[in-house]
């Protein structure tokens, strides 16, 4: 890889895994409490009930099985994309995850959140990303 390649998919895969663990954080308290600045949820409860927001259709308890299994994938993805092990496939996780994450907000929440909070920027980059040749600076690149 010759030019700008090896350094934006670095960073690409960086930004993607730190775009993942913060939320995640977040939903199990480690960014502070509920209502405090910056914090998104705060804790676990209040993650599900944003999470039955955008599956209305099923009840609190498969809202929150499908919220646990989101984590753990947003998790997983994280750590695979920071550490850039198995990238391709973890990019595509990660395209699929946040596909389905946009288009529920589409559907389910306002027309306008996933481009505000650019859910389809990063569904799509995350699918730029499977689609590079190479990963320098990473596990997969030493394998």
């Amino acid at each position: 890889m010759k030019g700008i390649h090896p350094l934006a998919q670095l960073l690409l895969r960086l930004a993607l895994g730190i775009g993942f663990l913060l939320p995640v954080m977040d939903r199990i308290g480690w960014l502070g409490a509920p209502g405090a600045k910056g914090v998104a949820w705060g804790n676990w409860n209040n993650f599900v009930a944003y999470t039955h927001t955008l599956v209305p259709y099923v009840n609190l308890a498969t809202a929150s099985f499908l919220g646990l299994m989101a984590t753990a994938g947003e998790a997983i993805f994280a750590i695979m994309l920071i550490i850039g092990y198995k990238t391709r496939m973890a990019a595509y996780g990660s395209f699929a995850l946040t596909l389905i994450f946009a288009l529920s907000m589409l559907f389910f929440a306002d027309y306008r959140a996933p481009f505000t909070y650019a859910v389809f920027v990063v569904s799509f980059s995350s699918l730029l990303l499977a689609a590079a040749p190479g990963y320098p600076w990473s596990i997969d690149a030493k394998r």
